[in-house]
């Protein structure tokens, strides 16, 4: 009669082990680099309107957008058979700053990019516009700062000791009659809810200067609004879950279009990229070679793409071997004049 064998804890144990330990290298454990791949060209239509603005628009304006991912093993593997994958190192594009403070950086680019799109359109079909602060962003906290504990990377600075802080200037003057180590109440919008927090002033020292005076200890930023002087134009942007600046061209040509009687589309469907300033330049972005392949996925007729930029994109578009037309501009007018140009899509 044969015994059975039973299997040895240890054994089983190790085995256990060894399995969660590749688990987590694969999987868990972080790395220093980032993948980049192609993201989305998303239609711009439905994150803008303009209040009595012309609705024609049978084609679309798209945004076209880089996925970035905290590379692990497992995507660092996958990455080496994605011909569209490009692995870089984290401090080539997020410096010293953390995951909160990089993306909080995002947030306030791609404000900032809706802002000059705004003025930039209004520009461009002559309507009259004011600019006026709307609230104080944070954009990071040195890791060294006392106060780290009452701020995070995206908060919004509503009030400074039951006082409206709509910029740094209005900051500045209500901490101007306070000292080192005095403690005021401040009131936080974060991610929607009222956060209230007692700060300890600490000291800040001019670079230039020497001088020191008391503030929060945090890096903060002014955010504006636009208003235009009739308000049947004034724009209103939906919330989205997409960051940075080179969206400012295409907002720029759906608000413009928006703006105008008549449609600037003409039935084509239109994306690209580039940042934009008031006056109407565009400017380089990052990850054109991306940006080429998700346009061309959604089957854009035309990519709007900064000059500075095209010869990159030209070379991704040739290998892509795609249909989708590149149309190079350095500023806003290039583009307008262009599309005002095309026939109707039959």
């Amino acid at each position: 009669m044969k015994k059975s064998v039973k299997p040895n804890g240890l054994k089983i144990a190790l085995y256990l082990l060894l399995v969660g330990v590749m688990l987590y290298v694969v999987v868990y454990m972080p790395t220093p680099y980032l993948v980049y791949q192609p993201g989305s060209a998303e239609e711009v239509r439905q994150m803008i309107s303009v209040e009595k603005g012309d609705p024609a628009e049978e084609g679309t304006f798209m945004m076209t957008t880089v996925s970035a991912s905290y590379a692990n093993i497992a995507l660092l593997m996958l990455s080496a058979f994605n011909p569209n994958a490009e692995v870089v190192k984290k401090a080539e594009k997020m410096g010293e700053q953390s995951k909160d403070e990089y993306a909080a950086t995002q947030v306030y680019y791609m404000n900032s990019s809706q802002s000059a799109a705004m003025e930039a359109a209004y520009q461009e079909a002559e309507v009259d516009y004011s600019i006026e602060p709307a609230y104080v962003f944070v954009m990071s906290i040195s890791e060294n700062s006392a106060n780290a504990e009452h701020f995070r990377p995206g908060d919004k600075l509503i009030k400074v000791d039951g006082q409206p802080a709509e910029d740094n200037e209005k900051i500045a003057s209500l901490l101007s009659g306070k000292s080192i180590g005095d403690v005021v109440s401040v009131e936080l919008d974060r991610k929607g809810k009222t956060v209230k927090e007692q700060v300890k002033l600490v000291s800040i020292k001019d670079d230039k200067t020497g001088a020191e005076r008391p503030g929060l200890g945090v890096m903060i930023a002014t955010m504006q609004k636009v208003e235009p002087a009739d308000p049947d134009h004034t724009i209103h942007f939906a919330d989205t879950n997409i960051g940075g600046p080179s969206a400012g061209l295409i907002f720029t040509l759906e608000i413009y279009n928006q703006l105008t009687a008549g449609d600037l589309s003409k039935g084509y469907r239109i994306a690209g990229t580039g940042t934009i300033d008031k006056s109407g330049a565009v400017g380089p972005i990052g990850g054109v070679k991306h940006k080429i392949v998700a346009a061309d996925r959604k089957e854009a007729d035309f990519f709007f793409v900064p000059q500075k930029n095209y010869d990159e994109a030209k070379k991704r578009a040739d290998r892509i071997n795609t249909d989708m037309k590149l149309v190079p501009v350095e500023d806003l007018q290039d583009a307008v004049d262009y599309l005002e140009e095309l026939p109707p899509k039959g």
